[in-house]
């Protein structure tokens, strides 16, 4: 039954009109009242319609961004994306980028003083993903300088490493995208300039040469195991042709690149300063350069220090190469390491150091064969969006069968225990795994999941190393009082391997600003590393190839050394309430922002959020 309106008036029905102008009127007086007694009310709306406008663009950004890089989505756990790729021709790459300076446009006019801090949060860090994808498209011009930005794609393994479905299904999605592989060489050949700089190309060889082994035989190997026979089939013809067109691309670049070659490599100062600032990191790349000398010095002086502690007559480099000798066997190198991750991991829970959200351990498992040549360990987490395949995997790379008895001892020494312990404390406990289960189990946004500081990321994981040699680990046990000689020497050879951790970092922060900044050059910043990270030529000329396209890699020093600064200024702001558990789960749950954003969100005294370096 129709229900008439009753106007309040006079009790008589109302008309529609009658009753619209009535509420109308209503309604306006009625805020207007509000706004006298409370003029808050309009500031919060205010907020509300730019926090919403801020979350639509945010929303329109992560889908934009994998809509164009389907690969990460996958990764992701997104398997909207599956058996997708998207060829880099010279037209998707210029869209792409104006993409990327429109989002960065629009999130330019928002009125951030309107925003909750989780959203100023997101924002940040969306500036940050913007602004580092514009500083490789427009300063490094990556697509038209470096053939590292095709050598390695499309890249499939992720196809490989998780069973997120049936194989027959993921070799029909991998066969879809090698289909693609020809026409992206093609693309690559018509970006790329006649001009490019000597290490990207003699990089770009190097990956080349091992994605065209992996396609040819692990990938081969794989999918030689589906059922379906035209399914085989198809994936043999695409294949077979993408292997060919990588191998004409390498080719290509020998005889019509390679001979062009320049050394010109830099980003230059002023858009290493823009990197900075994206991390909001406010000093110049000229007074972070002065920080890796002090820090580089005094950490110098704490590898001798234990080394003398250990051998006072040698210099501590002998030393520390002495004590490489205890390593495992090629036999025991997985199982000596799970066994070793399990005490590790039972010391961060026993020490109350930081909650782990999850029972689930990582499998120690052997580096698959594509990446060996790259890879010493390395930790594999499944996507935050992951909901099938979600074991986690910690690789070691073994010694390969081929290899003399000389070559393979050689290789063990870098498994040494102490460096081992070191390097899975970074990529599994308490950091890059803890890092990776703490994120999910986080109330953090989609972005906040998705997108992150390189400093937060890796300097949480190199915080990590020195934190757990601070809490004791590898020293006394509890009980033990007092120590034993031995203790003494097992806790110096530890620190002996955490420091020489810490120096190769601080070598790529010095050698980062002076690659980038001053006109380093190689041979001059592998002689850098050989002499202030004592490592052996090949390996320092390989960290300084590294640096000549990764100008962000000392931001694992900067990272570690901001984490320090905010941890002494949580401190003294939460006195007797401190401790190391509730300090570190407060900064792994808020997703993987820029540091100075931390401060932010943990320090109350504004006062204390611009000092972010000790």
């Amino acid at each position: 039954m129709r229900r008439l309106r009753v106007s309040v008036a006079d009790g008589h029905p109302t008309s529609p009109r009658m009753s619209f102008t009535f509420r109308s009127l209503t309604w306006s007086m009625t805020l207007v009242v509000t706004l006298i007694l409370n003029p808050g009310y309009l500031r919060s709306a205010e907020s509300s319609a730019t926090e919403q406008t801020f979350q639509t663009i945010s929303q329109e950004f992560v889908r934009a961004f994998h809509d164009a890089n389907p690969l990460a989505g996958v990764a992701l756990g997104w398997h909207q994306y599956d058996g997708r790729f998207v060829v880099p021709t010279a037209a998707h790459n210029a869209a792409f980028r104006q993409q990327l300076h429109e989002f960065r446009r629009r999130l330019a006019a928002l009125d951030r003083t309107q925003l909750s801090l989780p959203a100023r949060r997101d924002l940040v860090v969306l500036e940050n993903r913007i602004g580092t994808s514009l500083l490789f498209a427009d300063r490094f011009r990556w697509t038209e300088r470096s053939p590292l930005a095709y050598a390695d794609q499309p890249d499939i393994s992720i196809y490989l490493k998780r069973d997120w479905k049936p194989l027959d299904e993921r070799v029909r999605d991998m066969t879809a995208i090698l289909r693609l592989a020809p026409a992206h060489f093609a693309a690559a050949r018509t970006n790329l300039e006649l001009r490019l700089p000597r290490p990207w190309i003699e990089l770009g060889l190097l990956v080349a040469e091992g994605t065209a082994s992996f396609w040819e035989k692990d990938v081969a190997t794989e999918a030689a195991r589906a059922t379906n026979a035209v399914v085989r089939g198809e994936f043999a013809v695409a294949n077979t042709a993408a292997i060919q067109a990588l191998r004409d691309f390498s080719a290509w670049l020998k005889a019509e690149r390679l001979p062009h070659a320049v050394n010109d490599f830099g980003l230059g100062r002023e858009a290493f300063a823009e990197m900075l600032k994206l991390e909001l990191i406010q000093l110049s790349p000229e007074q972070i350069r002065e920080i890796a000398r002090r820090e580089l010095k005094a950490e110098q002086e704490r590898f001798a220090e234990a080394g003398r502690e250990l051998d006072p007559t040698r210099p501590a480099t002998e030393v520390f190469l002495a004590i490489q000798k205890d390593h495992p066997t090629e036999a025991t190198l997985v199982s000596d390491t799970r066994r070793n991750l399990e005490a590790i991991r039972e010391f961060v829970v026993g020490q109350k150091l930081v909650t782990i959200p999850s029972e689930v351990r990582a499998q120690v498992k052997e580096t698959l064969p594509p990446f060996r040549a790259t890879s010493f360990a390395s930790m594999d987490t499944p996507g935050p969006f992951e909901t099938r395949a979600t074991e986690a995997y910690y690789y070691v790379t073994p010694t390969e069968p081929e290899w003399s008895a000389a070559q393979k001892d050689e290789w063990l020494t870098a498994f040494n225990y102490y460096t081992t312990d070191v390097v899975s404390i970074h990529e599994a406990y308490p950091g890059h795994y803890v890092q990776f289960l703490a994120l999910n189990a986080s109330p953090a946004s989609t972005a906040a999941k998705v997108f992150g500081s390189y400093a937060f990321i890796e300097g949480w994981a190199h915080y990590t190393e020195l934190m757990l040699i601070e809490a004791g680990f590898a020293g006394p046990q509890p009980m033990a009082t007092p120590p034993t000689s031995a203790d003494r020497l097992r806790a110096a050879k530890y620190r002996m391997a955490q420091s020489n951790e810490a120096l190769l970092r601080l070598a790529r922060l010095y050698c980062a600003i002076e690659l980038h900044c001053s006109g380093m050059t190689v041979d001059e910043a592998t002689r850098f590393f050989v002499e202030n990270a004592y490592y052996q030529e090949k390996p320092a000329r390989s960290e300084a190839m590294r640096g000549t396209m990764d100008p962000g890699y000392g931001f694992y020093t900067l990272g570690k050394l901001q984490l320090l600064k905010l941890r002494s200024d949580w401190k003294a702001q939460e006195g007797d309430r401190y401790s190391a558990q509730r300090f570190h789960d407060e900064v792994l749950r808020h997703g993987m922002p820029p540091i100075r954003m931390l401060r932010e969100m943990m320090l109350r005294d504004p006062a204390l959020w611009e000092a972010t370096l000790r």
